[in-house]
């Protein structure tokens, strides 16, 4: 009996070392098959000809706000350069510029030509803060990313329960002043741009150590001395997505929700309990007026503001 089991022991052995041997000399034949080495040298060549990166050819017309760009200046170039390969390549970010753009440029646009301020302001905000109500680590905040002592000094009300930095109508019309300034001042609104950025202090002095009196000559800091080229390359890729690889449907776009405006002159205890009675919540009422920075409203100066209620369909009621 015991030599019985000693036998069968051996042959399942035997067994099993015979189909690990046979399994690895049939996967040694399976990679040298021919025909897999071809197909697999056919997917890594059709992978390097679908994607390719190259230089962007930039358009030899360049200019901002009318200012024409010296681009007979190699280091000119250099720079525009720079600024074209960088946001061409950035990819999910541009193509969610574009999709923003979309949303909040009607809203820039009339705003900007009612002030005298040339269309091509619109890229500075996109530059300044990607159209998103962000607060800079100085405190800049909102789409034109306006410190506090500005907004004020511009009419602005900032407090703890309103910021209207936040709100994108009347920032507009704070940056449009604050431009407007700076450009009786310099005469140029490449130097209004860079002073918008970097404050007209700085840019006075850099004008004066350097004796030179326009931005394409001024050596500047980092971020200002990319700022109007930055600008100009934004303007260029979204005014010509197709022209550098970017396709969006009509449907990829966002879009404003319609509101309707109702004026408050007293307080609000509760922002939760003011949203519910139009259907919505309160996440969705500070969507829509992301100057409202605290959940109540004190307003003992009874004060009116207008506030933003969007239309019924948009959103899933809150009862």
């Amino acid at each position: 009996m015991k030599v019985l089991k000693n036998i069968l022991m051996f042959c399942g052995v035997f067994f099993i070392v015979g189909t690990l041997v046979f399994a690895t000399k049939s996967t040694e034949f399976s990679n040298n098959d021919p025909k897999k080495v071809v197909a697999n040298d056919s997917i890594e060549k059709n992978v390097a000809s679908e994607y390719r990166i190259s230089s962007i050819d930039i358009p030899q017309d360049l200019n901002f706000a009318g200012e024409i760009v010296p681009q007979e200046d190699p280091e000119i170039m250099e720079r525009i350069d720079r600024e074209f390969l960088v946001n061409t390549y950035w990819q999910s970010n541009a193509l969610l510029l574009m999709k923003r753009a979309h949303k909040y440029f009607p809203v820039i646009e009339p705003i900007l030509a009612k002030n005298g301020i040339p269309d091509d302001f619109k890229y500075l905000a996109v530059a300044e803060s990607g159209l998103t109500n962000v607060v800079s680590p100085a405190g800049a905040t909102g789409f034109w990313q306006i410190m506090r002592e500005t907004g004020r000094e511009y009419g602005l009300e900032i407090n703890s329960n309103v910021d209207e930095r936040y709100h994108l109508e009347k920032s507009t019309e704070v940056a449009c002043k604050y431009l407007n300034r700076w450009k009786d001042k310099y005469g140029s609104w490449s130097l209004t741009a860079a002073a918008y950025n970097a404050g007209p202090g700085s840019i006075n002095k850099y004008m004066g150590i350097q004796q030179v009196d326009n931005y394409w000559d001024l050596l500047l800091g980092d971020e200002t001395g990319r700022y109007v080229f930055r600008i100009l390359a934004i303007k260029e890729i979204l005014s010509n997505p197709e022209k550098y690889g970017f396709h969006l449907e009509k449907d990829d776009y966002y879009t404003a929700v319609p509101t309707f405006t109702v004026e408050i002159d007293e307080p609000v205890a509760s922002f939760a309990d003011f949203a519910q009675q139009y259907e919505i919540n309160y996440k969705i009422l500070k969507r829509h007026n992301p100057w409202l920075r605290e959940p109540h409203l004190n307003n003992s100066s009874r004060k009116k503001y207008a506030i933003e209620i969007p239309n019924k369909g948009y959103y899933k009621e809150t009862k």
